[in-house]
């Protein structure tokens, strides 16, 4: 098979895994809109897609992506299947670099103290992969309490 061939092959691939992405990202966006009509809420979007709500914004400092959390979430599917959460409100410490990018992206929007909800598109989320408890490219929803950055 000559280079050129091959070269096109590639492209033509990427380019169908390319519209497949964008076309989740929509639907995604969609279900997320519709999620939050139905529930009467106001969110903010974000460039990336991420969805956020801000009930109590939280004083100075904000976290960085290098910074680490402690917090009390609880996370949970659209369909309100909850799959983690912090035990009887005991907070955990996570550093930022080890959560998946949409948790990263919107827990720089909080502040020490701050509270509100995160709607997370799959491709912030853990996209394709099948985890325990969450399916291929499942929406997110995170209830996040930020108690501390350091």
């Amino acid at each position: 098979m000559n280079y050129i061939k091959l070269y096109t092959i590639i492209i033509l691939i990427l380019s169908i895994g390319c519209r497949k992405e964008d076309n989740n990202k929509e639907i995604d966006d969609k279900i997320i809109r519709d999620y939050l009509n139905e529930a009467n809420l106001s969110a903010h979007k974000t460039s990336s897609g991420l969805y956020y709500l801000i009930n109590i914004p939280g004083n100075f400092p904000k976290p960085s992506t290098n910074s680490n959390v402690t917090v009390n979430y609880k996370g949970y599917l659209i369909n309100h299947q909850v799959f983690d959460s912090t035990e009887n409100n005991n907070p955990v410490t996570l550093p930022m670099t080890n959560v998946i990018e949409g948790l990263r992206e919107g827990l720089q929007l909080f502040g020490e103290g701050g509270k509100g909800i995160l709607f997370i598109p799959s491709h912030l989320g853990y996209g394709s992969a099948l985890l325990p408890g969450i399916p291929a490219n499942s929406i997110l929803i995170f209830e996040i309490h930020l108690i501390k950055v350091e």
